[in-house]
């Protein structure tokens, strides 16, 4: 036998030895992500269908039917995760919508810190303009930080904020986006946008235009009343609405008004909740 050979055989096996003993070190210290066990939500929050059932849902970011195209990040399942005292003004909004033949329809709900970084990551991606047509066609995308579209911090990750609208009883049918689907500029009117069941609010949902203001004196007629029902109505049981978009509300008094929560969209993560 060649020297060097006998000499490489103890090099080998301590180069393996040595090699085993770093991956054991490495998966003791870090675990891999997917291995570590997900954010919970504190005890206060709830699914709002377990509050109120009779509250439509379509939950935009678990489809690709939004601003970015893509499904969001940290949304799991097609749910309202709010806090309890949010979900209960809620429920006390719809009793009185219900009398006069209206119920709300929740767009987005609890929105996780994973979820904001998703669109702050995509409104950076000045390339990336796929659904520029629908959501933001009169806005540059260089520009959606400074006018406020977007931001690092989202009052939807504490809990009590709702992105909601108003469906005339009965409510028909929404039709599924289909991706790739020619768009239509969120502004155009009613029969012309993507056709949504709610009432005409003379925008459509997440449409980044000063349109979108609740009180824009462009907005008149019946666009202008639907938009004073639902704010009246939610103010009424303890919302504020946010003056830039119609659609945006927050609980007055918000059990978390400094924290900003990153437990994903799905049942499992309300405390003791393990099952689907």
């Amino acid at each position: 036998m060649p020297k060097n050979a006998a000499l490489a055989r103890p090099l080998t096996r301590l180069a393996v030895l040595a090699a085993a003993a770093a991956l054991a070190v490495t998966a003791t210290a870090a675990p891999p992500a997917a291995a570590r066990p997900e954010p919970k939500a504190p005890e206060e929050f709830v699914a709002l269908a377990d509050v109120d059932r009779t509250i439509l849902h379509d939950i935009r970011y678990v489809t690709r039917h939004n601003f970015t195209g893509e499904r969001i990040d940290g949304y799991r399942k097609p749910m309202c995760l709010l806090t309890e005292d949010a979900a209960r003004a809620l429920k006390k909004a719809q009793r009185a919508f219900l009398r006069d033949g209206y119920s709300l329809k929740v767009y987005d709900c609890y929105r996780p810190q994973r979820a904001v970084d998703h669109f702050v990551a995509w409104a950076e991606d000045l390339d990336d303009q796929r659904m520029k047509d629908e959501f933001y066609p009169r806005v540059d995308k260089s520009r959606l930080f400074e006018d406020g579209y977007i931001a690092e911090r989202s009052g939807h990750s504490r809990g009590s904020v709702v992105d909601l609208t108003l469906v005339r009883l009965p409510a028909e049918p929404t039709r599924p986006y289909v991706p790739g689907e020619p768009l239509v500029d969120c502004a155009a009117p009613r029969q012309e946008r993507f056709p949504d069941n709610s009432i005409d609010m003379g925008t459509g949902y997440d449409c980044f235009d000063t349109l979108s203001h609740t009180l824009d004196e462009r907005v008149q007629g019946e666009q202008r009343a639907n938009r004073l029902r639902l704010k009246e109505g939610l103010e009424a049981a303890g919302f504020v609405n946010y003056a830039y978009e119609w659609w945006h509300f927050g609980l007055a008094n918000e059990p978390f008004p400094d924290t900003y929560f990153d437990f994903p969209v799905h049942r499992r993560s309300l405390t003791g909740h393990d099952r689907e």
